[in-house]
């Protein structure tokens, strides 16, 4: 009994260290994850939006995303003569990586891009800080929009660290 109170007594302790001094308990449920998820993304700034080459090969790029809709759909812009347009066109399989400023956590957001050419869907989301980049903001212009499929979050100031042993971030499916 004693060696049974010596192991709960440590791995409070190992619980308390990794959360930096709080105790926490780990949220498991989807609504929980995707507010864990989603303050890792406000705290990231920019993001890693990687596609797949006509090899398969991985090609990352930083981009400066939009905030997540509520279904975690996310929009991008770019330029229609960017590689990440053929890109997408050829395989929609793309991944967005955000990590936190301050090292708290990562999410890595799995889903199927679509290039969207939509005026009114394209002025609705325009940034004026893009004036320099996009001069033409009719054909110089495009949308990619990501569905995600899946999530994964690690975000240590929720409690949520992955698998102890296999590193295996929370997941949620969507």
């Amino acid at each position: 009994m004693r060696l049974f109170l010596t192991l709960i007594a440590f791995t409070l302790l190992l619980g308390a260290c990794q959360s930096k001094g709080k105790l926490q308990p780990v949220p498991t449920d989807k609504a929980a994850l995707l507010i864990a998820a989603r303050e890792i993304i406000q705290n990231s700034g920019k993001c890693a939006f990687i596609t797949l080459d006509k090899k398969g090969h991985p090609q990352a790029r930083t981009m400066d995303a939009f905030e997540p809709d509520a279904d975690f759909t996310v929009w991008m812009a770019t330029n229609p003569k960017s590689r990440k347009v053929d890109q997408i066109k050829n395989d929609p399989r793309v991944t967005i990586y955000y990590s936190d400023k301050n090292e708290n956590g990562y999410v890595s957001i799995y889903g199927m891009a679509e290039i969207i050419n939509d005026q009114q869907e394209k002025d609705r989301r325009w940034k004026d800080e893009w004036r320099d980049f996009y001069t033409n903001r009719t054909d110089g212009y495009l949308l990619i929009k990501i569905t995600p499929v899946r999530l994964e979050v690690i975000n240590y100031n929720k409690g949520i660290r992955g698998d102890s042993i296999t590193w295996q971030p929370s997941v949620v499916n969507f």
